[in-house]
């Protein structure tokens, strides 16, 4: 039994991979995802990551179609309390900002479609800077006091708001952010390591981070001279191989694979989750069949060296 992760200073434990919710509702419709979910949750998986505005930008669409899928697979596998859900404010086409006003209604529609009557997690998915952090924070803290969310988190946020969102809470004696959802990989690292990580480090707040496989480049089945298929994977994996440092990622995920014999995507989530303050990164799946090298992250623990020739590789 894979053993759980202690989120930041919160009281969530939580699986070592947390299953995005993004295709729910897109790439995955119902049937799908509750193939997706169920195969997840047998391998022991219970960190269930999606968004208010998941999946808005598609056609036919109005956003929350992955929190009504969750909601729904919840309340037909009467699991809801195995389950550590994380949702997001901030982006919705009829909750957008992070007035007061508006996290609380979009907090109680995410509660609706959810089917539940609390959020275990829930993050501020694009800071507003119009909006002072004493109201962001003071809405968070309302609602976690009125039941309604356990724990409070960032995603998205510049160093400096989130210094100041922390000090806030200390000061104010209000709910604190126990998470920051940075995107951060083995090609994109910059983002976060840094100002951000030295926070996090600092104030003992977990990361979570997206992208973790860099739009599917770090599963390996992009290859130089290989056609990208799908506009997602085109803009997302085509980038990175172009540049150098996406090749030399590539090759040294390649010797590294084959040394464990695992999957290239295991190797560099594996990577990640070895980062200091990574405490579970987030990739998706449309299928059942794509859950067993993402999983994999669990049971494969990269030696000293093997870590240094990844971060070496992707300076």
């Amino acid at each position: 039994m894979t053993s759980l992760r202690k989120l930041g200073s919160s009281d969530l434990e939580v699986f070592p991979l947390a299953l995005g919710g993004n295709v729910f509702g897109w790439t995955a419709d119902e049937a799908a995802s509750f193939a997706v979910l169920d195969a997840y949750a047998a391998a022991g998986g219970n960190f269930v990551d999606t968004a208010d505005s998941y999946s808005a930008w598609v056609d036919g669409n109005s956003g929350g179609e992955s929190e009504t899928i969750i909601g729904k697979w919840v309340a037909s596998r009467g699991n809801r309390d195995d389950i550590v859900i994380a949702t997001k404010v901030s982006q919705h086409p009829d909750f957008p900002g992070l007035t007061a006003a508006n996290i609380k209604a979009a907090a109680d529609a995410s509660l609706r479609r959810l089917g539940t009557d609390r959020i275990d997690l829930y993050y501020t998915h694009f800071d507003k800077t119009e909006v002072p952090v004493e109201e962001i924070i003071g809405a968070l803290d309302e609602l976690v006091r009125a039941g309604k969310v356990r724990h409070i988190a960032a995603s998205n946020i510049s160093p400096e708001r989130l210094q100041e969102s922390l000090d806030v809470s200390d000061r104010e004696g209000l709910a604190r952010y126990v998470a920051i959802q940075p995107h951060y990989n083995l090609v994109s690292r910059d983002t976060y390591e840094g100002d951000r990580r030295d926070i996090a480090s600092r104030q003992g707040l977990a990361a979570v981070p997206y992208f973790a496989l860099a739009s599917g480049f770090l599963t390996g089945k992009y290859r130089p001279g290989a056609t990208v298929e799908g506009a997602r994977a085109a803009a997302g994996a085509g980038k990175h191989l172009e540049t150098e440092r996406g090749r030399k990622v590539l090759a040294a995920l390649d010797e590294i694979a084959e040394a464990h014999d695992a999957p290239v995507a295991t190797v560099a989530l594996a990577w990640l989750a070895a980062q200091p303050t990574v405490v579970s990164p987030i990739a998706s799946a449309r299928t059942p069949e794509q859950l067993p090298a993402l999983l994999g992250v669990a049971d494969l623990t990269l030696t000293d060296t093997e870590l240094n020739r990844l971060t070496e590789a992707s300076a």
